[in-house]
């Protein structure tokens, strides 16, 4: 993958992560596995047309991916893939952060 794609995905991630509604059906699918909309609405103090509007969210963001079920009962379960990228993206950020501030803190102290 490219640096340029690289950067794409760890963007939709930090754009995804950035609500802290969304943030909550990522902790509860982590802490109870994959679950329906309306599973999760049990759960959180959202709607579920909200929880319906931040899955698709996230999985444009490829956080989360739909599988459908029984019934027509979709079901989201967690992709920690792009959260990978994204971990290396802030990675890779720290290292080039690193030897500037060594060198300022050398300076300044």
């Amino acid at each position: 993958m490219e640096n340029s794609d690289l950067e794409t995905v760890a963007q939709e991630v930090f754009s995804a992560l950035a609500d802290p509604s969304r943030r909550g059906i990522l902790a509860a699918l982590a802490a109870g596995g994959p679950a329906t909309a309306t599973d999760l609405a049990a759960r959180l103090p959202i709607t579920r047309q909200a929880i319906a509007k931040h899955l698709a969210l996230l999985a444009e963001a490829g956080l989360v991916v739909a599988e459908p079920g029984e019934r027509r009962r979709v079901r989201y379960r967690l992709d920690s893939a792009p959260m990978k990228i994204a971990q290396q993206f802030l990675a890779a950020l720290a290292r080039d952060w690193d030897g500037p501030l060594a060198a300022l803190r050398d300076r300044l102290g």
